[in-house]
């Protein structure tokens, strides 16, 4: 069985690596439609989608674009709707996704992520470069961020899809997050020891 991977639970991965185990291996539910940034995000994602359907972000030069993508690719082991998928006058492709956040002057390593999946998986469908994705922070008058990726930050996020697919193939109960803050607010914090 091909087991493809979203760009979520990437990122729930980074944020503790029980959570792979806990969802894949022993099919517990986090219940994250019961959380308000959860709430909040995909309704300013399905908002966005409306408003802005044939806006073409010319400034970055955008020549075409396809919202609400969906991708998927086995050999990546990847799945995952991308926001936007950019045509560029560069010849490159692009991930644009929106985010329910304040901008905060650095870069989030999840963020930064999930754009490179996002682009791993443009990448692999469409059979163009992507070189860098984009982030617009919706709580900081939509302000669109750049991320440039290297191979480098590309290989990183195969050697994590690796590392999740050991976890749900042998079924590895991995170490938990070092940070206990984190712990706190985890659904799976009573059962995990």
């Amino acid at each position: 069985m091909k087991i493809c991977l979203t760009p979520s639970e990437i990122i729930a991965y980074l944020y503790c690596p029980r959570f792979i185990y806990f969802t894949f291996c022993l099919g517990l539910d986090e219940h994250e439609e019961k959380r308000f940034k959860v709430l909040k995000g995909r309704e300013v994602h399905k908002d966005k989608t409306k408003i802005n359907k044939a806006y073409l972000r010319k400034r970055i030069g955008v020549t075409e674009k396809e919202a609400e993508v969906y991708l998927s690719s086995e050999k990546l082991h990847l799945r995952g709707i991308v926001d936007e998928v950019l045509m560029l006058d560069d010849g490159t492709m692009a991930p644009l996704d929106y985010k329910f956040a304040e901008y905060k002057q650095r870069e989030f390593k999840t963020y930064k992520t999930q754009s490179l999946a996002y682009g791993m998986l443009i990448s692999e469908n469409y059979n163009r470069p992507v070189r860098k994705g984009f982030l617009v922070y919706t709580r900081s008058k939509n302000k669109l961020v750049d991320i440039e990726f290297r191979q480098k930050d590309i290989d990183g996020v195969q050697k994590i899809i690796e590392e999740m697919l050991l976890i749900i193939q042998k079924g590895f109960y991995p170490k938990k997050t070092s940070s206990k803050a984190k712990c706190d607010d985890c659904a799976f914090r009573t059962i995990c020891v």
